[in-house]
């Protein structure tokens, strides 16, 4: 009789390492190892051989970096997405599409469970199985840090680490990176360890060393860096004259970006699950791409449908931040964010300069801006009276005057 199967989001560190071994013995189940790649560089080194040698029957590695950058990445920036007014959502925005490919392994292999290594704490669990939920519901899932036996087998680091020695897997486990890493094309994030302390200055000297993808502001280059971006309904295009496809926009936006220092953000966030927690993000390119998108839209967008589309930028976040990517009313919205960006194109001047994105120009073929109309002097157009202004204000003030009135007879 054939074993069940199970794929397992692999990631090559001590947790998942010791839950695939766990797995395949608890459950005397096939452990299909699961990796995408979605921009994490050197770390994918060697994972296929070491999944193997921990027990894994097959492995998959998959190139998931186009997808992401042009089917996740592009449509959240068209959005405005900002949760909590600072993070750019580099890990909740990968979880989707991990999961979308975990499940389409699963059905490709027979597999009739999922498993992950996301601890029942945080974030990462709720959308990875919301995503599954919503793409394949006929298909269960496993998270061993939800289950009383697993965590009673492992209460902390050290018996993981005698775990691995007794069943031979190689996991590097030191003190000497007291944080968790969580990298991607968009950004890297650190958590936990010393992080946890908010009172703890992780912008230190002594901490320079942490940050991967961007020099400190203190050590980027004394002399600012111009670049221009063009767009083209709402996505970026060009950097410099030179046409390029997402991936590749992403990948020259951090470079651009870590090099002057740009994109790190320290914050204590509200996790979806109730707590409170304190993350810190390298977001180089993303930073950029950010800025400039909003620059561009500030040019083209008609007003009220900017502020239509900002007055849905917290509840997208959110539902990007919860893991509701595959969600119907995340999908009405984009349909919306999607029509506002039909006249976003043109091109933006960026200055880059020790951790500052600064504006330096923008300009488009679709311009909504009249120099002609807002002008001080004297509007050669004649299309706006300001003499016109008096009425307008009028109507304006009539519900103040009439509230202030009633407040004054009623004495309050």
């Amino acid at each position: 009789m054939a074993k069940e199967k199970i794929v397992l989001a692999y990631s090559g560190g001590l947790d998942t390492s010791v839950i695939l071994a766990w797995l395949k013995e608890t459950y005397d189940a096939e452990i299909i190892a699961f990796t995408a790649d979605i921009g994490q560089k050197d770390e994918l080194d060697g994972l296929e051989e070491k999944a193997l040698a921990t027990g894994a029957s097959k492995v998959y590695i998959d190139d998931l970096r186009e997808e992401f950058a042009s089917d996740f990445i592009y449509p959240m920036f068209q959005s405005g997405a900002l949760y909590e007014g600072q993070y750019l959502l580099g890990t909740s925005i990968a979880r989707p599409l991990i999961a979308k490919r975990m499940v389409e392994i699963a059905r490709a292999e027979g597999a009739t469970a999922i498993a992950h290594g996301a601890t029942g704490k945080g974030n990462d669990q709720v959308r990875f199985e919301l995503t599954a939920a919503a793409l394949a519901p006929e298909i269960s899932v496993i998270a061993p840090w939800r289950l009383e036996a697993f965590r009673e087998q492992f209460p902390g680091r050290a018996e993981m680490i005698e775990y691995a020695e007794k069943h031979g897997i190689q996991v590097q486990a030191t003190a000497s990176k007291p944080y968790s890493t969580d990298r991607n094309l968009l950004h890297i994030s650190f958590e936990s360890g010393m992080l946890e302390d908010p009172w703890f200055d992780a912008s230190a000297d002594s901490n320079r060393d942490m940050y991967v993808l961007s020099v400190s502001p203190e050590d980027a280059p004394d002399q600012p860096e111009y670049i221009e971006l063009e767009f083209e309904q709402g996505n970026a295009v060009a950097i410099n004259g030179e046409k390029l496809n997402p991936l590749q926009m992403m990948e020259t936006l951090n470079e651009l970006g870590g090099k002057h220092g740009i994109g790190r953000i320290d914050m204590v966030e509200n996790r979806f699950v109730g707590m409170k927690s304190r993350g810190v993000y390298e977001t180089p390119g993303g930073t950029i791409l950010f800025a400039a998108h909003r620059r561009i839209e500030s040019l083209t967008m008609d007003r009220e449908v900017m502020h239509l589309r900002d007055s849905l930028i917290s509840k997208y976040s959110t539902l990007v931040y919860n893991g509701f990517w595959f969600a119907p009313e995340r999908l009405a919205i984009q349909a919306l964010v999607t029509e506002s960006q039909k006249n976003v194109s043109g091109t933006v001047r960026m200055k880059l300069y020790k951790g500052n994105v600064i504006a330096a120009g923008v300009k488009s073929p679709v311009s909504l801006y009249n120099p002609n109309i807002a002008t001080m002097e004297a509007d050669p157009t004649q299309a706006y009276d300001q003499g016109d202004a008096a009425g307008f204000i009028r109507l304006n003030a009539l519900r103040l005057k009439v509230s202030s009135g009633v407040e004054q007879q009623s004495g309050k």
